[in-house]
């Protein structure tokens, strides 16, 4: 039996799809590419935005028509959300919303031993425990994601995810730690340690454990080199945590600080919990903190109301503090949201001009930061032989910058080489390896 996997939307998915994937193989099944044919197709889906729904149905489409007869168990944040719009979609036989994905293969097998549509859609807003999926086999060998945390009690006014994944759950930091050190057997170098709102790590556990903590003993583990952040809100950063993991030697410098508006009047309608200024400063310090350190962010263009004057605050925000990289999306009205019936809603034109003059802003920021460090050396974790000709091999260097680097000699993938940039190519630099 042949099974094939479509993931949509953030590194949560991505790790979740992974350990679905290993709970099949260990049921006899082989997983194969999602173009290919295949006796069960899962669909991951994600619904941050309207596109995500959308691509989630022609996804779906698009594996009935490759195999009419195949099991297909669509799973995730929009089957949560709109469990009863996507049962009804031809030819759909599992749904699991962002729970229960643990016993996936179960339902499968009692999809195609029944001949019947099986539904398991739970509340998740009352459903605080954590859901245990881990990862044994990784095909990955440099680099694995963590999901160490679940759910968000933000209630941002734009967002789905807390009625999609719920309330904040986090993973036992024992088991935290036992999975790492596995990772670590088996070769891995770097983990990242990712969740819904990771950093709101441990507030629901007992004895005050936090983020930082595990940080810390991470720092422990021998063979596990470097550790990452995933996007984690900005004011995890406060003075005493900085001072906690400034003397971290394995904490690579970068953080994905999630911004989406600079002007503090979007941001209030957005229910953000900081100001235009107190994100500058956490900014500042970061800097001050590691002076190579990289910043990136995401920015929500076309939230409503957001006039012109105060979507130019957002782009002299940007253009201020250049950071590293800026993820631009467009604003998508969801429904069940404030957000959906506010006031002054945006016209899609304007979206698109705002969007595309932050990607040039970007572009321009991108760059100049990467020229920054050219003669400077990094550590590279080198992941994958992009040009096996010439034999170019790819990596990122400890803040996040891509390095495409020549070594006939050796195979350096899954190693941590030290290494000299050169020069800036588009989205990535040029190196040398040292030595």
């Amino acid at each position: 039996m042949k099974v094939a996997f479509s993931t949509l939307g953030c590194r949560v998915n991505q790790y979740e799809s992974e350990a679905m994937a290993e709970k099949f193989i260990r049921e006899g099944y082989e997983v194969v590419d999602f173009e290919r044919f295949s006796d069960v197709y899962v669909i991951n889906t994600c619904t941050v935005t309207n596109m995500g729904d959308k691509k989630s149905r022609q996804i779906i489409g698009r594996a009935r028509r490759e195999n009419p007869e195949a099991i297909i168990a669509v799973v995730g944040c929009y089957a949560q959300i709109s469990s009863t719009e996507v049962s009804l979609i031809e030819g759909v036989n599992v749904v699991l919303g962002t729970r229960n994905k643990g016993d996936i293969v179960y339902f499968v097998n009692r999809a195609r031993d029944e001949n019947k549509q099986i539904i398991k859609v739970g509340e998740v807003l009352k459903n605080h425990k954590f859901e245990d999926l881990n990862i044994e086999e990784y095909q990955d060998r440099t680099r694995a994601f963590i999901k160490i945390q679940d759910g968000c009690n933000r209630f941002c006014s734009y967002c789905l995810i807390p009625y999609a994944r719920g309330g904040v759950c986090s993973k036992d930091p024992e088991k935290v730690i036992e999975e790492i050190k596995n990772l670590s057997k088996h070769g891995f170098k770097e983990v990242i340690l990712s969740g819904i709102h990771t950093a709101s790590y441990g507030v629901d556990l007992e004895g005050n454990v936090t983020l930082v903590d595990i940080l810390c003993l991470i720092e422990e583990i021998p063979g596990i080199e470097r550790v990452r952040i995933g996007s984690i809100d900005p004011t995890f950063f406060t003075d005493d945590v900085l001072r906690k993991i400034k003397g971290l030697k394995k904490l690579c410098h970068h953080f994905h600080l999630s911004l989406q508006s600079g002007c503090d009047e979007t941001l209030e309608r957005m229910n953000r919990k900081y100001t235009s200024k107190d994100y500058k400063d956490i900014v500042e310090k970061l800097r001050e903190a590691y002076g190579d350190v990289s910043i990136t962010t995401d920015v929500i263009v076309g939230f409503p109301g957001e006039s012109n004057e105060e979507f130019e605050k957002t782009y002299e925000f940007l253009k201020e503090i250049k950071l590293s990289k800026t993820h631009v999306f467009k604003f998508s009205p969801r429904k069940g949201t404030k957000a959906e019936n506010m006031k002054n809603q945006i016209d899609g034109n304007i979206k698109d001009e705002r969007s595309h003059k932050l990607i040039e802003l970007n572009l321009i920021n991108e760059k100049e930061f990467m020229n920054k460090f050219i003669g400077k050396t990094f550590k590279v974790l080198y992941e994958q032989e992009v040009l096996k000709e010439d034999g170019i091999y790819e990596g990122y260097a400890e803040n996040y910058i891509k390095v495409r680097s020549k070594c006939s000699h050796d195979n350096i993938i899954g190693k941590v080489v030290e290494t000299i940039i050169k020069d800036v190519e588009n989205d990535y630099a040029e190196g040398v390896i040292k030595g």
